[in-house]
């Protein structure tokens, strides 16, 4: 391996590292910003949580050279507001999906790249389960290269990490966590398939998508769901999220 290279996979296992560990999530998404800068050239950035109450808008800001108001502000004109909030984790740069002239003349354009003389930007999308639950977005000033492809593969590398971070935080704030699930599957004796395919009610997901995604019959994936019921004393779906959630069915 050659100097670089080794010192890369350093810095990607540190940054990591700190994601897990920084136990204020406040502090770790400054600290990763702090982290990035070491790797990528940017000139600002915003970092926004989820709004918690469930409506769609973000807030929570923690960033770089930027006070995060007009973000938060404007967010009804972000004209990538589709690719926010669609549940996926991703990372993109705005000219991926608008043409620079269109971007230029439009208002959320205007309103928070001009005033504050950014023109680029990447943005990395944080999601679990279907659910989003931040944004973190890096400009460059006018004058200056957009970000590259190599720009967009460090922060890939990095996404899924910092998605189940936040995740955990969320389920912390709503009351449960992931440990929770698990302990639950423990504590009635569930195999690791049928913990798989708790995981997959819980996340919402109807019978034929979950057999589609375990690759397993119908018929096959009831089986597992008949004996989740059968070891948890529950009749039925309902019932059975009710139970991990800590609710007394009725």
């Amino acid at each position: 391996m050659h100097i670089h290279e080794l010192n890369d996979w350093m810095f990607f296992n540190n940054l990591i590292y700190k994601i897990y560990t920084t136990e204020d999530e406040k502090e770790m998404r400054s600290v990763f910003i702090k982290q990035l800068k070491m790797v990528l050239d940017f000139d600002a950035a915003d970092f926004h949580l989820a709004k918690d109450d469930g409506s769609v808008g973000v807030e929570n800001y923690v960033g770089y050279n930027s006070d995060g108001k007009d973000a938060e502000e404007y967010d009804e004109l972000d004209y990538s507001r589709g690719i926010l909030y669609c549940g996926k984790c991703i990372v993109y740069r705005e000219t991926d999906i608008i043409s620079d002239e269109m971007r230029v003349n439009s208002e959320y354009y205007k309103r928070v790249y001009l005033k504050n003389g950014w023109h680029y930007s990447i943005q990395m999308i944080f999601a679990r389960n279907k659910r989003f639950l931040g944004v973190l977005t890096l400009y460059r000033n006018r004058g200056k290269e957009n970000f590259t492809h190599d720009d967009i593969m460090i922060l890939d590398m990095i996404k899924d990490h910092m998605a189940f971070r936040l995740n955990v935080e969320y389920e912390k704030r709503k009351g449960h966590t992931e440990t929770d699930i698990t302990n639950f599957c423990v504590q009635y004796e569930l195999t690791a398939r049928e913990t798989t395919v708790l995981e997959h009610i819980l996340n919402g997901e109807e019978n034929e998508e979950i057999s589609e995604k375990l690759v397993i019959s119908i018929h096959t994936l009831k089986k597992h769901i008949l004996n989740i019921y059968k070891k948890t004393g529950v009749k039925n779906r309902i019932q059975l999220l009710n139970k991990v959630r800590g609710i007394t069915p009725t």
